[in-house]
């Protein structure tokens, strides 16, 4: 179709950041389809130079208030990692089910206050507490279970205060998990399976959408991976977590303040399509029954879908918390002292999943103790470049659609990602000029 097309998105907004939407086709040729971050470089890697390794992981979560306990428990990991810090089972159990927190209530944030709106032709989610109150409700219900995990292991959901170099500075007592434990079974179980219901009933309205392109996630042998494991890509298998940096390949494009990031192509992705891609059977069959109920597939190649698999892995951490409460007390709960004794000094690289994807903590340490060089390479600039790619498919195959189909396809195709620069419904305006 023969057209001339000029769009500009003027502050993506809300909580995290600010960009904007570019478009232009000249006579039916595109020209120009990226999204542009224009919000100004925040140093984080600068704070922390010279700073204690008692210090580099609270300063780090603040880098993020969805995904600070990712950030955090990802530094403490590279501490540890420097400094010869060894942690105990208890531990990692615990930061695991942290991890499990976090990600179920972020996971469910998006699916609902930021997805489902478009999906029932909502501007936000307000409208909906009219129409739909109980689902409102239940998403209310489930983020409160999620935060009561971060709340009673780590001392509060947002920048949490009890994880540190090498242990916890208070162990949660054996009634808590067996409360959290009871709300899960109880609450977060029936409200997840609801959302399964939900999800597949609006599943007609996801854009069928595909394009083929590399995922990278972690990997474990173990378990579905989101606390440690190899790097893992689609197109070549496993990479030690030791050698990210030819993994991200970070490189700087004019129309973005954030780094895009590059592996076998000229982009991937990253986050819970991702993950589903890489790892879908380690799951266990009541999430995978939600993945088939919804209709996602192993090796889906419809970046909407992501928000689904968003909801699989929610039901996912619904389950594998419970085993991990159960494993924590059946072992006995241990006071331990955190492990705050360096037995040598120098680099420490880690990496985690967070909610949107793989994230990467590189530090070096001095001999006493202080940071000389950081590195942190956040999922979202991973998917900024594959992002871009989408919208360069995307805009032609929908060219001959209204102006507010168009935009609404835009609008969810960035939403789709769950980018931290722009977590809000109303992310989006859309001028065309023509």
């Amino acid at each position: 179709m023969s057209r001339d097309l000029n769009i500009k998105v003027h502050h993506l907004t809300r909580v995290e950041g600010h960009g904007n939407i570019v478009v232009n086709m000249k006579d039916g040729v595109l020209e120009k389809a990226h999204l542009s971050i224009v919000e100004p470089p925040r140093f984080f890697e600068a704070m922390v130079k010279g700073r204690s390794f008692h210090e580099a992981a609270i300063i780090t979560s603040r880098i993020c208030g969805i995904c600070s306990l990712g950030h955090q428990l990802t530094s403490l990991v590279a501490t540890e990692d420097a400094l010869g810090l060894e942690i105990s089972e208890q531990t990692r159990l615990l930061r695991k089910l942290l991890i499990h927190g976090a990600t179920m209530q972020s996971n469910i944030l998006h699916a609902y206050f930021l997805a489902a709106p478009d999906f029932l032709g909502a501007g936000s989610v307000f409208p909906l507490i009219a129409t739909h109150k109980d689902v409102v409700l239940r998403a209310l219900r489930m983020k409160r279970v999620a935060n009561d995990i971060g709340d009673i292991v780590s001392g509060r959901a947002v920048h949490p205060i009890t994880p540190v170099p090498g242990g916890f500075t208070r162990i949660p007592e054996k009634a808590e998990l067996l409360e959290l434990k009871r709300k899960l079974l109880e609450e977060a179980l029936p409200d997840g399976l609801e959302t399964v219901e939900t999800m597949k009933a609006l599943a007609g309205a996801i854009p069928q959408f595909e394009r083929e392109t590399e995922y990278i996630s972690l990997k474990n042998a173990d378990e579905y991976a989101f606390y440690e494991g190899d790097i893992f890509s689609s197109d070549s298998g496993a990479i030690p977590v030791q050698n990210y940096l030819d993994v991200t390949n970070e490189f700087v494009v004019n129309h973005s303040t954030s780094k895009h990031a590059k592996h076998n192509r000229n982009s991937y992705f990253v986050g819970a399509l991702a993950r589903w891609n890489n790892n879908s059977a380690q799951l266990g069959e009541e999430a995978l029954a939600a993945a088939a109920a919804m209709g996602l597939k192993p090796n889906c190649h419809n970046p909407y879908m992501n928000t689904i698999a968003q909801v699989v892995e929610a039901v996912h951490c619904i389950l594998d918390s419970v085993r991990i409460i159960d494993k924590l007390i059946d072992d006995g709960l241990k006071n331990e002292k955190p492990n705050q004794t360096p037995t040598r000094y120098g680099r420490g690289i880690s990496s985690n999943e967070v909610p949107r994807g793989i994230l990467f903590h590189d530090y070096t340490y001095d001999n006493k103790g202080n940071i000389i060089k950081a590195n942190c390479v956040i999922p979202t600039g991973q998917n900024l470049a594959n992002i871009d790619n989408d919208m360069l498919k995307l805009v032609p195959e929908i060219i001959n659609k209204s102006k507010a189909e168009i935009t609404l396809a835009l609008e969810m195709l960035v939403r789709a990602y769950d980018p931290c620069i722009s977590c809000s419904v109303h992310m989006l305006e859309v001028d065309f000029i023509e």
